[in-house]
């Protein structure tokens, strides 16, 4: 079951696609959106408007990590593609997906983000088009006074 708006955030640990290990801290407001797969059309386009939106985030104090099934080289090719400037989580054995409670179907997750702050989960988007979302979920942390642009 995917978690919720009120539940406690998981701890988590990956590597990013530098091979560094993680362990993301959600007391901070934070972005962890799960993608189905590394450098498909859907994914890139979300993936570069994160990316676009990256400032913006930082300014606000929050941060942003990208998480598919998709393994560490993939995601080291991926983000030096498009130059993106955020931590892509490799979640090969669903681990991640799991402790969020996205279903991964055929080693691929829908399109799920979670707002975490605070140590618990703000706010769940499910069936996500990712066109325009980066900006949508931004714009909703804004509304919700869960972050501040100076």
């Amino acid at each position: 079951m995917t978690l919720e708006a009120g539940d406690n955030a998981p701890a988590v640990t990956a590597n990013n696609q530098h091979g560094e290990t993680l362990s993301p801290d959600f007391e901070a407001p934070t972005v962890v959106y799960f993608y189905p797969r590394d450098d498909t059309p859907g994914c890139t386009v979300e993936a570069k408007q994160f990316d676009a939106e990256l400032e913006s985030y930082r300014d606000a104090g929050a941060t942003v990590y990208g998480v598919s099934t998709d393994d560490v080289e993939s995601h080291e090719a991926f983000a030096e593609k498009f130059d993106l400037g955020f931590d892509l989580l490799a979640d090969p054995d669903g681990e991640i997906a799991d402790a969020f409670g996205v279903e991964v179907e055929n080693d691929f997750t829908p399109r799920t983000t979670f707002v975490l702050a605070d140590g618990e989960v703000e706010a769940v988007y499910g069936s996500v088009d990712p066109d325009g979302h980066a900006r949508e979920v931004l714009s909703d942390m804004l509304d919700d006074e869960l972050v501040v642009l100076e």
